[in-house]
């Protein structure tokens, strides 16, 4: 069964934003493949597209495997899934919308993901009592409040990154982000419609 830690008083202003709908998420490969998970009734809420997650999954495939993974801003936790799917060893969901946070629950459990663990806070919160580095850090937050720049900061502050680690990206078109305060470099690169999806390592 899938982990779960206790709650960390959310901060209810950041669920995702400015995204369409979805009803369903699908596992693109590995053991899950073409499983269907539904998705939590929380506005703007919606999976990666399949297209962009195999794009990712590709450039990750040779890491993935045995990786400890974060899931920063689960959402519908298309792409933490998607990782436990192609055999990573963890990965660590945080959410804070409890409609999306029950949600999670109830599709790990349906997969039978102990390899799941589900925290139920702001990622900010969260990161402030995590200790341990990540193979691979997925964020994908809510558009349109810098949140990406403030997640980079957060795990610089607590040494999450190691020198080994890919961090996925994704942001709207319009957003700048200056990668060389935090000594990161774009690894690859894609964009569908107005967002722009990087994978990101050390420089």
């Amino acid at each position: 069964m899938p982990r779960i830690l206790p709650s960390a008083s959310p901060n209810r202003n950041s669920s995702k934003a400015n995204r369409v709908q979805a009803n369903q998420l699908r596992i693109i490969g590995g053991q899950w493949r073409s499983r269907r998970l539904p998705i939590a009734e929380v506005v703007g809420l919606r999976p990666t597209p399949d297209r962009v997650r195999e794009t990712l999954f590709n450039w990750l495939q040779p890491v993935v495997a045995g990786a400890r993974c974060l899931d920063l801003f689960a959402g519908s936790g298309a792409l933490g899934f998607e990782a436990l799917s192609r055999e990573a060893a963890e990965v660590v969901f945080v959410e804070q919308d409890l409609r999306a946070f029950k949600q999670l629950q109830a599709n790990a459990a349906c997969l039978g993901a102990s390899q799941a663990l589900l925290v139920h806070a702001d990622a900010f919160s969260y990161l402030q009592g995590e200790t341990r580095g990540f193979d691979v850090i997925f964020i994908d937050p809510p558009f349109r409040q810098a949140l990406p720049e403030h997640a980079l900061r957060a795990l610089t502050a607590q040494q999450l990154i190691k020198s080994e680690t890919l961090i996925y990206l994704e942001h709207e078109v319009e957003y700048q982000l200056d990668l060389s305060h935090w000594n990161l470099k774009i690894y690859r690169q894609t964009k569908a419609g107005q967002v722009m999806s990087f994978l990101l390592k050390k420089v």
